[in-house]
């Protein structure tokens, strides 16, 4: 098996979906016998300041010829500079959960910059591997990706294990996102204040500390509805304890503006929740057809209406609810989504790539 390093920036545990699917792929690997070196590159992403430039130098240098090296394109995105200094000695892989320039909340200036650094840093990497045929298409059409150099690696999921938890009374609806403007939390309680008449609580889980100011935005959100006995910010959890929240929940919502996959709603239909989502990005296509509701993102009337079916409707939950388990029930786990990795990293060395 060839041995792989894996470049993340910063630290490679953090409890996000990017880093997430990184840790998992990597311990998949690992537990199949592969040699697998994760590093979390120091400094400032994606517009990398000097102390990430010199870490991402260092971390480069430090590779061994011929030495399979994944670059996660949070890291990659505007040090095209420094990996092209070793794309001849090196086989480089990009991994790409979404283009940089399509996060939420850019600047022109800002997004254009980012959108021709990644363009560029691209053009120097042997292989492409990103977590969504949504973000392939990105590639091909925005950032020159050719076919031949780019797959797909969907994320898999972690089949729950059998568990006694009652779901909650008053319905629960759960959250699973940062606390980032992207993630639509202040659309979501602006929809829940519009359905205050009905009974439900709602759970928000994630990290809190990310971005300071949107947290205290939802956080006033909250207040000024009047809400702050029905929606709960939890914080970061661990897998555990996250279960613990996914059996109790009556249906997930995620009101992204934008996402590369959506690992959680994946994860949300793996314990039979119905979702509630937008069809921003690739969340069109990661929710099949039937096991929940996807609306315009940023649509509080839509969302608002969405939720309000999966409250009041019996029925129509009970239907999106079974399909919802059918759809988890054939999700890959993590294991098979590692092996086709895997796949693609050999292919990529001995193509002396």
């Amino acid at each position: 098996m060839n041995p792989l390093t894996l470049i993340v920036a910063g630290d490679p545990d953090q409890a996000t979906g990017g880093y997430l699917y990184d840790a998992r792929i990597a311990a998949c690997l690992r537990q199949a016998g592969r040699e697998v070196s994760l590093i979390g590159l120091a400094g400032e992403f994606p517009l990398a300041d000097a102390t990430a430039r010199r870490a991402m130098r260092e971390a480069l240098a430090a590779e061994p010829d011929g030495r399979c090296v994944i670059i996660d394109g949070l890291a990659l995105g505007t040090l095209g500079d420094i990996v092209a200094e070793h794309a001849n000695r090196l086989s480089l892989v990009a991994l790409i959960h979404h283009p940089l320039a399509d996060e939420a909340g850019l600047d022109e200036r800002t997004a254009a910059t980012l959108l021709e650094a990644e363009r560029r840093a691209l053009s120097h990497v042997a292989h492409v591997i990103v977590t969504s045929p949504f973000t392939a298409r990105r590639l091909r059409s925005g950032y020159a990706v050719s076919p031949d150099r780019l797959a797909v690696v969907e994320p898999g999921v972690a089949p729950p294990g059998p568990a006694e938890v009652a779901r909650l009374d008053p319905p629960m609806l759960l959250t699973v996102a940062t606390l980032i403007p992207r993630k639509g939390h202040r659309v979501l309680v602006e929809a829940l204040a519009r359905v205050a008449d009905r009974a439900w609580q709602c759970r928000l889980i994630g990290d809190t500390e990310r971005d300071p100011e949107c947290t205290q935005a939802v956080r006033e959100a909250i207040s000024t509805h009047g809400l702050a006995d029905r929606i709960t910010i939890v914080g970061g959890q661990p897998p555990e304890a996250l279960a613990t929240h996914y059996r109790q929940a009556h249906a997930f919502v995620l009101p992204s503006f934008y996402e590369g996959y959506g690992m959680v709603v994946t994860e949300a239909l793996s314990y039979g929740l119905p979702v509630i989502t937008t069809t921003g990005g690739a969340l069109a296509d990661t929710l099949p057809r039937g096991a929940g509701i996807a609306v315009e993102p940023g649509t509080v009337t839509a969302l608002a209406d969405a939720l309000a079916r999966v409250l009041d409707d019996a029925t129509a939950y009970r239907a999106l609810s079974e399909t919802a388990a059918e759809a988890g029930a054939r999700l890959d786990d993590w294991p098979a989504a590692a092996a086709r990795f895997a796949a693609i990293v050999d292919e990529t060395v001995a193509a002396g790539r």
